[in-house]
């Protein structure tokens, strides 16, 4: 017992001390101008991804994914992905500045929005739908991108593993993206209410999920989620793809795409699998046109083992 004690109290330690050293990152991060210190993050991110041990998974991934490309072509999207990944971490603590979009502005800004009309339909026109997108660009403006746009948008997010950062992290994402529900046993079931009230829902699709229904992406086998399926089931609600593209300059486009056709069975019931496959279609698709802006080093084929 004491034995326990003493390593689940290390374990603590180690967490608090890891949260201490990316909070104070952030805090001095802040005092910087916003470009300065994400290019200095992207910089960073570029030097250290390659020398951590997910380097080796990100290198598998994107082989299997682009066969076709060359070892040069396949070591140039990795780092473009880690530099991608230090980018968020900065811009995390600037989403309020970063955030500039306008429409009445005559010159652009930083961030560009397609798909206004159908933003401002769904915020005149109250009903239950349902956003989803993907770990592309900088996801994390989109749902600053609803609030901004008023609509009422209840996000499923993952807070992190470490429970000093997930308390932060949680009052800052409140703050800045209207409701939230934390990845849990019981999130499924909140979503659902928000759905049952006439409200939305966001969620991302492209995660691992271990008792995920059998489908492929890239051509190899992975399991998804069917959350999304079974609720467009259960409330016949309409389901749109939203992404967030980076620009040249530091600059941001957010894409609101039309509804999808939701595949249904012969008796016109929603084809679970099929909705969970169509999920993956898109977003490969995105990740085929910008593969530098996703996260390659999850491990979304469940091969890390095999490494």
């Amino acid at each position: 017992m004491l034995i326990t004690r003493l390593v689940l109290a290390a374990d603590h330690f180690r967490q608090w001390l890891i949260a201490q050293f990316v909070l104070l990152l952030l805090t001095v991060l802040k005092l910087l101008p916003p470009d300065t210190a994400i290019d200095f993050m992207d910089r960073v991110a570029r030097w250290i991804g390659p020398k951590t041990r997910r380097h080796k998974l990100t290198l598998t991934n994107l082989r299997n994914a682009f066969p076709e490309k060359s070892d040069a072509e396949i070591g140039e999207i990795a780092l473009e992905s880690w530099g991608n990944m230090g980018r968020l971490a900065a811009e995390y603590v600037f989403l309020d500045q970063l955030f500039d979009f306008d429409p009445d502005r005559r010159e652009p800004g930083r961030v560009e929005v397609s798909g206004i009309p159908l933003f401002l339909e769904l915020r005149d026109s109250p009903r239950p739908f349902i956003v989803f997108t993907a770990h592309t660009g900088n996801f994390e403006m989109l749902p600053v991108a609803g609030s901004a746009f008023g609509l009422d948008v209840t996000v499923l997010f993952r807070p992190p593993n470490n429970p000093y950062l997930a308390d932060k992290v949680f009052e800052f994402r409140k703050a800045r993206m209207g409701n939230l529900v934390p990845s849990h046993a019981g999130s499924s079931f909140a979503l659902a209410r928000q759905l049952e009230r006439g409200g939305a829902v966001g969620v991302l699709v492209d995660q691992k999920f271990r008792k995920g229904l059998k489908t492929k992406f890239f051509g190899r086998d992975v399991q998804t989620n069917p959350l999304l399926a079974k609720l467009v089931r259960q409330f016949n609600c309409e389901v749109y793809p939203a992404r967030c593209i980076r620009l040249p300059g530091g600059r941001f486009r957010l894409e609101l795409e039309p509804a999808v056709e939701i595949p249904r069975r012969a008796d016109g019931s929603v084809d679970v699998n099929a909705t969970a496959q169509m999920l993956n279609d898109k977003v490969e698709s995105w990740v085929r046109e910008y593969p530098g802006q996703w996260l390659w080093y999850h491990d979304r084929w469940h091969i890390k083992r095999h490494l």
